[in-house]
């Protein structure tokens, strides 16, 4: 950077962070890169981070942040009200329980709670299937528990039941041809009488090609949950991921951390306790990750949901965009403290 470009910056910045600091909403100034069309730009600019933006015409003429300050570029951020970090425990239990915490099926771990979306008036936790519908072994109707199974979690932390789920495909779900399920069935007589300890289980052969790992739980009463995301705040919106992008996340075992996409269209095989599903149209971070994390979502920098966590290693975190997800269950993001 030039020099004498930052310096003339910081003068502007020191002549004006009073007057600025006097309009509403206003929490913080620095100085940044300009951000154009969700992407940082080369230009220098005054940063004013205000809690929320609102519409010109809502604001007195003396709140009003000028498009340049003595020839320097502004840039209004929405930050929200800026808090110091208390220490909150996702692996705790909270009522109303934020997204980010401990959550799980009753006969798994612990995964995280993603997101709270809604449908038809309304709200459901959105998180893995593995983390709530058991990888497929669970019934709609089962208590998924906040906090988790291993965090302490017992029916008395019951928060909300499964409620729909995407099933994963792994090559060879169960049979569904009659014919088939009785030819095992004489099959296995046989080989009882013949003293054999070995049996057959008809399988049916499948593309074993998924898209998301993905389900919903109904909460039991809508004012158990609560749709902000712990050490992040509301979601602001959405996002398509982008290589270069900075990523966020809350999750249960490794709490707040941040990444950077690293590829994008991604087709991976992952491994669930020793069997396999393929993956496509993925995208990979670095590490930001660890077992138990599964679920969370992924935000930009500016709080918007870019996708959904569900599985990773020490070296890479990989995450399914947002959108498919969000159609195939027919849902919207909750993007406000009101119902």
């Amino acid at each position: 950077m030039d020099y004498s470009v930052l310096k003339n910056a910081r003068t502007v910045y020191r002549q004006t962070l009073g007057d600025l600091f006097q309009r509403r909403h206003v929490v913080a100034c620095g100085l940044g890169y300009k951000i154009r069309d969700g992407k940082q730009s080369t230009e220098l600019s005054l940063v004013v981070s205000v809690t929320r933006k609102v519409p010109r015409s809502e604001l007195a003429e003396a709140d009003v942040i000028p498009q340049s300050v003595s020839g320097l570029t502004t840039d209004v951020v929405e930050t929200g009200r800026l808090h110091a970090y208390m220490p909150e425990n996702p692996r705790a239990r909270h009522r109303p329980a934020p997204a980010g915490t401990s959550l799980g099926h009753r006969d798994i771990t612990a995964g995280t709670f993603g997101l709270l979306v809604h449908r038809e008036g309304r709200a459901y936790i959105l998180s893995n299937n593995h983390v709530i519908a058991d990888s497929n072994a669970a019934r709609i109707g089962d208590p998924i528990y906040q906090p988790g199974p291993a965090d302490g979690g017992t029916a008395n932390d019951q928060i909300a039941t499964l409620f729909e789920m995407q099933p994963l495909d792994f090559g060879d779900n169960p049979a569904e041809c009659d014919i088939v399920e009785k030819l095992a069935a004489l099959l296995n007589l046989l080989a009882s009488w013949t003293g054999s300890t070995h049996r057959l289980q008809p399988v049916k052969r499948t593309p074993g090609l998924n898209s998301m790992d993905a389900a919903l739980a109904l909460p039991d009463q809508p004012s158990l949950v609560r749709p902000e995301i712990m050490g992040i705040g509301l979601p602001s919106g959405m996002a398509p991921p982008f290589l270069g992008q900075r990523v966020q996340k809350m999750g249960r075992t490794t709490g707040l951390t941040q990444g950077i996409v690293t590829q994008i269209d991604v087709t991976v095989n992952v491994d669930y306790a020793g069997r396999t599903a393929r993956f496509r149209d993925q995208v990979f971070t670095g590490p930001m990750s660890s077992p138990g994390d599964s679920g969370s979502t992924i935000l930009d920098m500016e709080r918007r949901v870019v996708g959904q966590l569900f599985a990773g290693s020490e070296r890479v975190t990989i995450f399914t965009p947002i959108t498919p997800i969000l159609d195939r269950f027919g849902v919207e993001l909750v993007t406000s403290s009101q119902p």
